[in-house]
């Protein structure tokens, strides 16, 4: 695949932009995940069908231990695989994400990455909806079927106004979000996830739905860049900084990393339910890599 971190056309509008990168899309589920795409969400089946006979070779994690106890020989449990995957995707649109120290900013990357999610869905044929959390008010699309639906759905985030870099945190439905999709759906949140206690209910949410994080991170937030003085616009502050280059600001931001870091992996355990990818990469090609190494997980459990 190219090595270009976007595709996206900062004039056209955000139909033609996803226009753009379906074909990338489809491409990528045809000849890279092919057929195995849906086992990166779904592995084994989740709903229970009956319990039958255990026989050699079947998942010895799937016995019935009381039926197995009660008739004397071994009973596994059978599940049903779902037939389709309904994929609800959350993107927390915080003030934080006009950050950009290059061509792009960390929100114009991240509503890039939810767009190639969706076209994932679309061209997977499941149904997908989203939730837009923000400042300004939250916006809730139900989940739909069909490309076209999608694809105006996936417009419709992709042109959603960015809130002012001095708004408040937005504040995310999760009461609604329990209701919107069918259990065992994907959770899919999108967002800066800076250092802060995980969301009241989160425990609840990870048992109903299968629960993803996708981040964008900028390079200077990975490294500070090293050079002389410089001023700098903090959109948490909603201020001008100068940065010095001292080893105190250097500390203070390893700090801070290590901080985000924990509280990342916290709330997202499974390194496999988790995704930073930088500004400066390539979004498809690092959708592929996660779903590749769910597949691969999948494939050995």
């Amino acid at each position: 695949m190219p090595a270009a971190t976007s595709t996206l056309s900062p004039t056209a509008s955000p139909l033609a932009m996803l226009r753009q990168l379906e074909w990338r899309v489809r491409h990528a589920v045809e000849n890279v995940l092919s057929g195995e795409y849906r086992s990166a969400f779904r592995g084994r089946g989740m709903e229970f069908d009956q319990v039958v006979k255990y026989e050699f070779g079947d998942d010895v994690r799937d016995i019935d231990w009381n039926v197995t106890a009660r008739l004397g020989e071994p009973y596994r449990k059978k599940f049903v695989e779902e037939r389709e995957v309904t994929l609800m995707v959350v993107f927390e649109d915080s003030p934080s994400l006009h950050f950009g120290s290059g061509a792009q900013s960390k929100r114009e990357a991240l509503l890039e990455l939810a767009g190639l999610v969706m076209l994932l869905g679309a061209v997977n044929r499941d149904r997908v909806g989203f939730v837009h959390a923000s400042p300004n008010g939250n916006l809730f699309r139900e989940p739909v079927r069909g490309r076209g639906q999608i694809l105006h759905a996936a417009a419709s985030l992709l042109s959603r106004p960015a809130p002012a870099a001095t708004a408040p945190a937005p504040v995310i439905p999760w009461r609604l979000l329990a209701r919107a999709a069918p259990k065992h759906s994907v959770l899919l949140w999108l967002g800066d996830f800076p250092p802060r206690p995980e969301p009241e209910g989160w425990t609840v949410m990870q048992r109903r739905y299968q629960t993803m994080g996708f981040r964008v991170d900028d390079p200077w937030e990975r490294e500070l860049p090293r050079q002389d003085m410089f001023a700098a616009y903090d959109p948490t502050a909603g201020r001008l900084v100068t940065l010095e280059g001292s080893a105190a600001e250097h500390a203070a931001h390893a700090a801070w990393r290590g901080e985000r870091e924990a509280a990342w992996r916290r709330q997202f355990p499974d390194p496999l339910s988790r995704l930073v990818v930088g500004t400066d990469q390539n979004r498809l090609d690092a959708l592929v890599r996660f779903f590749h190494a769910r597949m691969r997980a999948g494939a050995v459990r």
